[in-house]
């Protein structure tokens, strides 16, 4: 099951069904008081309703009618249930997701060891530190890291990916999670959480919002819409003694809904949602964010740093080409070639095999079959091969093979290690192949760039955003690599502590770095980077010490990870451009409707000829709610993200929601005069 049910469309019934009712829950005054603005207009609704009930019953005299106060009335509590509506929308997606994880978590009895003898014991009973043994068939009962042995997990139940991956003790493939399920051989498992502290719990609680705190943008941004909220509500104080000056009674439902029409309501209503709906896009791409802060900030990413093996290379050097020396037939290269590294179960070893199957049509020989006794690699002779009969084949280092010859009685033939050193250069790796006393040639072994990289960097660089490889490889080597992948630099032979001080280099520079890692050796600079991407095959230390962590293990999807985040802070950006623009353009679209009959001078102003004041506030409150509902799926879906650099995006926004935002409350109100004018209500 993937994490991704429950969002495969924009809107879900069940998810609007249960956001209606949240809407109505959500109308508590503790929870609205946390978005000012929409508490201002919640007062105001209250006010006016007041209003109402207070004229309909005690029948004040020179009050408003009450059809006018109904309606106002009306549509400001429409104001606050769309605004509540669109967070609840944002929010039902994320528990969509949470009960499809629920559902996946089921109770497992889990093999504990203790003192090495096994006992049965429910899963929710195990604590940090136990050992369990899972074999095949049977599910990983918690987080954790193998211990001993090797398996095949299928770890499609958190992932949604259905293909298996290996998982095996030591190295940075030892990291499972509890509900996967072991396909094959036994392995010992070291619980690394209690129950309830398990990476399904935190998933569950993250996706249903429970965690996600504001951001330092959104606080800023609360910040401006409180202060717009003051001086607007001080405009529209002054208002009154204006309006009894000039002979015009303004009543507080007239006051309340000038307010709530002049204030940012627009953006106030949807910036929660905007919010939610950024970290609930990432997880539809299978990477979960432990708080909104990391998503906003990868959308602020100046420099990124990635490891070469896995992330830009495939992660293993491949043999791509034999090269005879002299007069050395290429058939009997490769005869040797493969007779060394049968026994060879590195992936350069089996890479090699394949090599010679492929490109030389030799098929593999039965290593029982063949009698030859193989000669493993050690780092001392830094070679390995078989001895066949009177045969002593080995390949291994260029330098070590030619020192073997020689005290075999050979020679080293001429370009034998010019030839290497070429291939150095490139940035692959020569390994030298012996016949006894004979140099037979060289096999290339290369990392081999994946396919597309070089486009993804260059749209990395389209953003403004820096790229620079790490590797522990040699100076040579690794220029080689980052000039074929396009990276704009390297770092090589790096440690842990070269990561931790360059991130730290740059952040004191001003800059915000993302990183992917999956090793230990990765945790201390995943913690210190502002977006730490975490693999999910990775180490539970490196889990622990990133921000985010991809579901899919894929460390190039770092690029989607900051489209994400700077879609969010578009979208956020683009939406208060318009709800300003929008303030604007209601100040003058409703002021000299209101004001004109006392001021005859300010007859130009009043370009939208509207039927009368009352209708000029009313049309004013209803198209400021309709818009709410209009906004909540880009919103929710994000404003699509182009890289063409912050200024032609700045203008692009300026011209579209800015403009946008100025003329649409013109249009609109207009619109809801003249259908209210024809249904006979002003």
């Amino acid at each position: 099951m993937s994490t991704r049910s429950g969002s495969s469309s924009l809107f879900d019934r069940a998810i609007l069904r249960q956001a209606a009712l949240d809407a109505a829950k959500k109308l508590d005054p503790r929870g609205l008081f946390r978005n000012p603005v929409m508490f201002v207009v919640a007062i105001g609704a209250v006010l006016v309703t007041v209003e109402f009930l207070r004229g309909v019953l005690a029948g004040v005299p020179g009050s408003e009618p009450a059809w006018y106060t109904a309606n106002i009335a009306l549509w400001l509590w429409f104001t606050v249930l769309f605004a509540n509506f669109a967070e609840a929308v944002a929010e039902g997606r994320g528990k969509a997701q949470a009960a499809a994880l629920r559902r996946m978590r089921t109770e497992t009895v889990a093999r504990r060891l203790t003192g090495g003898r096994e006992e049965s014991v429910p899963a929710s009973e195990l604590e940090k530190g136990d050992t369990v043994v899972v074999e095949a068939g049977q599910l990983i009962p918690g987080d954790g890291e193998i211990v001993e042995g090797i398996a095949c997990v299928d770890e499609s139940a958190i992932t949604g990916e259905s293909a298996p991956v290996i998982r095996e003790s030591g190295g940075d493939r030892s990291s499972v999670t509890g509900g996967t399920k072991v396909l094959s051989d036994r392995i010992v498992v070291r619980i690394g959480a209690s129950a309830g502290e398990s990476f399904l719990d935190r998933m569950i609680a993250l996706v249903e919002g429970a965690a996600r705190q504001k951001t330092p943008n959104e606080i800023a941004l609360h910040i401006l819409l409180v202060g717009m909220t003051l001086i607007f509500l001080t405009a529209c104080v002054t208002l009154v003694p204006l309006a009894l000056y000039s002979g015009i009674r303004l009543s507080m439902t007239s006051v309340v809904s000038l307010l709530v029409c002049l204030i940012p309501t627009t953006i106030g209503g949807l910036l929660s949602a905007i919010g939610i709906a950024g970290m609930d896009r990432l997880l539809q791409k299978n990477v979960v964010a432990m708080s909104g802060r990391a998503v906003e900030a990868a959308g602020d990413v100046d420099t990124l740093l990635l490891d070469k093996t896995g992330t830009i290379t495939l992660g293993n050097r491949l043999a791509t080409e034999l090269i005879p020396c002299g007069d050395v037939r290429v058939g009997d290269l490769a005869d040797a070639a493969q007779l060394a590294s049968l026994a060879d179960e590195t992936p350069e070893g089996r890479s090699i095999v394949v090599l010679v199957k492929d490109r030389y049509h030799l098929r593999a020989r039965n290593i029982h079959e063949i009698a030859a006794h193989f000669v493993p690699f050690s780092a001392q002779t830094r070679m390995s091969g078989c001895d066949l009969d009177e045969r002593k084949i080995r390949k291994g280092a260029v330098d070590a093979i030619a020192v073997w010859v020689k005290e075999a009685g050979g020679t080293v033939p001429d370009g034998f290690l010019e030839t290497a050193g070429k291939i150095g250069d490139t940035g692959g790796t020569p390994l030298g192949v012996a016949d006894g006393n004979r140099v037979l040639g060289i096999i290339h072994l290369k990392d081999v760039v994946k396919e597309g990289i070089a486009e993804r960097f260059a749209r990395f660089r389209m953003m403004g955003i820096r790229t620079v490889m790490i590797t522990g490889d040699n100076p040579r080597t690794a220029q080689a690599i980052a000039r074929e992948a396009g990276v704009d630099d390297f770092v090589a032979e790096a440690t842990p502590e070269s990561k931790l001080r360059i991130i730290r280099n740059e952040q004191a520079g001003g800059k915000l770095v993302a990183m992917t890692g999956d090793g230990s050796n990765d945790a201390p600079a995943l913690a210190q980077a502002d977006v730490g991407v975490a693999m999910n095959s990775g180490t539970q230390v490196a889990k622990e010490a990133g921000n985010m962590v991809d579901l899919d293990s894929n460390p190039t999807k770092l690029l989607e990870v900051v489209e994400v985040g700077k879609q969010l802070l578009m979208t956020r950006g683009v939406l208060t451009t318009f709800s300003i623009a929008n303030d604007v353009a209601k100040y003058f679209a409703i002021l000299p409707a209101v004001f004109v009959a006392a001021f005859p001078e300010i007859a130009p102003l009043d370009v939208m000829s509207l039927a009368s004041p009352r209708s000029a506030i009313l049309s004013a409150v209803i198209f400021n709610a309709i818009v709410i509902i209009l906004l909540i799926p880009l919103s929710l879906r994000g404003v699509e993200y182009r890289p063409i650099g912050a200024a032609a995006l700045l203008r692009r926004s300026l011209l579209l929601y800015g403009v946008g935002g100025v003329v649409a409350p013109f249009i609109g109100i207009k619109a809801v005069d003249l259908v209210l004018a024809a249904v006979g209500l002003v």
